[in-house]
């Protein structure tokens, strides 16, 4: 029932809740008369770890002996790894590999979370405790008792005082990433990366092919504002073709001649028009493939760099650091579009800018 203007009183039939410094309705704050009593905490039984000294000890060694047995499992992964080698081809092989490995990983972690979980349901205190509800403060007093909690909790766990449990634990938790720092380090190349990146397939006289079918491009099958991706005709005999795909391929495209601003020493890489540039863009190795006539410039998708045909593939826009790489060509006594050499300089991402 509302209150009219001048009325001091609740509404009918309440009474006013008084409280330290105010008074409100029972309509905003209910008391209720039938809470539920404290029913208190069961009796404390003490477990088999706390009345008999064999039996803790014993505890302490099956936990330490899952640590252990955690870091024979992180050397199994790493042995399994160098042992059973993944031989290109062969699916055989890479079943075991991933078998012996993986029971190895696995052997390193389940044993740390087993040998966790045993240390506190038999190891550490283990008492009935209640709590209050406060509000938290940040006072002094209050940082005092959290940092007497974590000393007390360090008490309880017997972290410092079991030094069996805490050296294993310590042990298998440092080796337990060493697996994956076996197996990611194998994914460099092994050899040198410079050579191996430093040159692509593309040599004089090899001609500009379709991507994918292979199929020879002639000039005259070039026209304004059409673009191509190009691969070699050579790739299908490379012996590692998606590798050699990922480091060659090409984009070929016509722009009028007096379009293109040609520095010196490159007034023949292009014909008549047609350039051709790495598909590979310069920033971190993304295919550059969106190419806008009107303007002629080319888009990476990945992180928006753009490059400027007319102006030798220079950037104008984006986080890209070099230029395209131009690879020179020319045509054949069939009229075939064909390189006059391989790259000028290596393709690729801004790794060059670091090594050269």
């Amino acid at each position: 029932m509302a209150q009219h203007d001048g009325d001091t009183g609740a509404a009918a039939g309440s009474e006013l809740v008084k409280s330290p410094g105010r008074e409100v309705s029972p309509g905003t704050a209910v008391i209720a008369p039938d809470a539920f009593e404290n029913p208190g905490l069961p009796p404390h039984s003490d477990r088999v770890t706390d009345l008999d000294p064999k039996k803790e000890k014993e505890a302490e060694r099956v936990v330490a002996g899952m640590f252990a047995l955690s870091i024979v499992g992180t050397v199994m992964a790493i042995v399994a790894y160098i042992v059973v080698p993944i031989e290109p081809g062969d699916l055989n092989s890479t079943r075991l590999n991933n078998l012996f490995v993986g029971l190895g990983i696995a052997l390193a972690l389940i044993p740390i979370g087993i040998g966790a979980i045993h240390w506190a349901k038999n190891l550490m205190t283990y008492v009935e405790m209640t709590e209050a509800r406060h509000g938290t403060r940040g006072t002094e007093e209050t940082r005092a008792i959290a940092a007497n909690v974590f000393t007390l909790g360090n008490q309880e766990s017997g972290f410092n005082r079991r030094k069996l449990i805490r050296n294993t634990l310590i042990g298998a938790l440092a080796l337990s990433p060493l697996p994956a720092v076996v197996l990611f380090r194998d994914l460099a190349p092994a050899a040198d990366p410079v050579p191996l990146l430093k040159t692509t397939l593309w040599d004089k006289g090899i001609r500009l092919a379709k991507d994918p079918s292979g199929t020879p491009i002639k000039a005259s099958e070039v026209t304004l504002g059409s673009v191509f991706h190009v691969i070699p005709d050579n790739l299908a005999d490379a012996e590692h073709p998606l590798e050699e795909k990922a480091k060659a391929a090409v984009l070929l495209m016509r722009l009028k001649p007096e379009d293109l601003n040609v520095s010196a020493g490159r007034e023949d890489w292009n014909y008549d028009g047609i350039v051709a540039y790495s598909k590979i863009c310069t920033h971190v190795g993304c295919p550059v493939a969106l190419y806008e006539q009107h303007t002629h410039h080319l888009l990476c998708p990945c992180h928006q760099s753009q490059f400027d045909i007319t102006q030798e593939a220079a950037v104008i826009f984006g986080p890209a650091k070099r230029p395209l790489p131009q690879l020179p060509i020319t045509v054949d006594a069939e009229g075939y579009l064909v390189a006059r050499s391989d790259f000028t300089e290596p393709v690729g991402p801004s790794f060059w800018e670091r090594s050269l």
